[in-house]
């Protein structure tokens, strides 16, 4: 019996750090990414899928989560200003890049060219220092040749590439796209 009290007291103690973790994080993306989050223009990657159901706006938010986690857990030190917003913003590319019949052709090696279509229409709507616009520019590595040369942008290629594996095997799972 007492084993088993253990167990419960261990677990409601993870319990209980996950939460605190998951509230740490929203109070970051919060106070470094609020007027990004409640952009029209970022509300409207909810329309489009990203990988297997998840939409452009889980995968970001997602991206930005494990960014913070990973520097965190290896002791990185990254500006965590500059890690949350270039991770926001890493995907803005603001289309649906599935739709193969409406896109032009650059488009359709959407690969190789979101990363630009992304930083040109963050500089629209934000102020961009040189590190988030590293990490909006080259979280394609090896597709964007030129590799990150800040630690911010390796850690948001990093979980970007993490996560993208487990949207698409479906171990992260989204609600699909949804109507605005």
């Amino acid at each position: 019996m007492d084993i088993l009290k253990k167990h419960r007291q261990k677990r409601k103690e993870r319990i209980q750090r996950l939460y605190e973790t998951h509230k740490r994080i929203h109070a970051l993306l919060k106070e470094h990414g609020a007027d990004i989050l409640s952009s029209e223009n970022f509300k409207g990657t909810r329309r489009h899928i990203q990988h297997g159901n998840m939409t452009v706006h889980s995968h970001v938010i997602s991206v930005a989560r494990y960014s913070l986690l990973l520097n965190r857990k290896l002791r990185i030190g990254c500006n965590k200003h500059d890690l949350i917003r270039g991770a926001l913003l890493h995907d803005y590319f603001l289309y649906d890049w599935h739709d193969k019949e409406h896109l032009s052709e650059r488009k359709r090696l959407h690969g190789f060219w979101h990363p630009g279509i992304a930083l040109h229409n963050a500089e629209k709507e934000y102020v961009l220092n040189d590190v988030q616009r590293e990490i909006i520019k080259k979280h394609m590595w090896p597709l964007s040749l030129v590799p990150p040369t800040c630690r911010e942008a390796w850690v948001v290629t990093t979980a970007d590439k993490y996560c993208s594996l487990m949207e698409t095997i479906g171990l992260h799972k989204g609600h699909g796209a949804q109507a605005s």
